[in-house]
């Protein structure tokens, strides 16, 4: 696999250099938002992998529910963590750029206010997690409540924040629904995408290798 070189990883490194340096260099501010456009190159990339790794762990979670193997359960967990991390990353990068067009951090807008209930939902995976001793119980509680929540996700991220009126911005977007993107914009912003999205496959395969080696020791260790 190519995951299991190091070349690969000088190289993303490399090309999210690359992609940092042309959302500040290269890419030409954005009408009717200026300068503070720049934040779309890293907000919607991390809410994006966000929906993506909530979506593995489901399918993760499912597919534990189907086989039992242990292999799922770490599967789905690892995935949560670290799509909760990329949803935080989102409300932080979104509340910079509210700060700047809203002049406010914060305004329960229904966007911010649909993210935060998000969290809370996936928070509480995390504790339910940790409330339960026993394993195959916590990973079948688990796998039921991971479906649940990500059922919550297109409403919460995509459909309840179009429904109410928002002060959420959407200039790049025409009422035809095509992007509002010149050539080098769309550029750095499909680079970010695909920086971002190989960084998350490279997180996902570096936590669910140390979580198999936690499950070796544990196991030697109660042998």
């Amino acid at each position: 696999m190519i995951l299991d070189k190091s070349w690969w990883k000088y190289l993303l490194g490399l090309w999210m250099l690359l992609v940092i340096l042309g959302a500040f260099l290269y890419a030409p501010p954005a009408k009717g938002l200026g300068e503070t456009a720049r934040i779309i190159f890293f907000h919607v990339p991390t809410a994006w992998l966000a929906s993506l790794a909530f979506l593995i762990s489901a399918v993760g979670s499912l597919q534990y529910l189907r086989t039992q193997e242990k292999k799922y359960d770490i599967w789905a967990y690892s995935a949560a963590q670290i799509g909760l991390i990329f949803a935080i990353l989102a409300t932080v990068t979104g509340s910079i750029w509210a700060k700047k067009i809203w002049q406010s951090f914060w305004n329960w807008d229904p966007r911010e206010t649909s993210i935060f209930i998000l969290l809370l939902i996936y928070a509480a995976y995390f504790a339910l997690r940790s409330a339960i001793d026993i394993e195959e119980q916590k990973a079948k509680l688990s796998a039921v409540y991971s479906i649940i929540a990500f059922v919550t996700v297109p409403f919460f991220i995509f459909i309840i924040p179009r429904v109410y009126e928002s002060l959420h911005p959407d200039p790049l977007i025409n009422p035809e629904g095509e992007i509002k993107m010149d050539t080098r914009m769309l550029q750095v912003f499909i680079n970010s995408l695909l920086s971002f999205t190989l960084l998350f496959f490279w997180m996902l395969r570096l936590k669910i290798e140390t979580m198999k080696i936690y499950l070796k020791l544990d196991q030697s260790v109660s042998k």
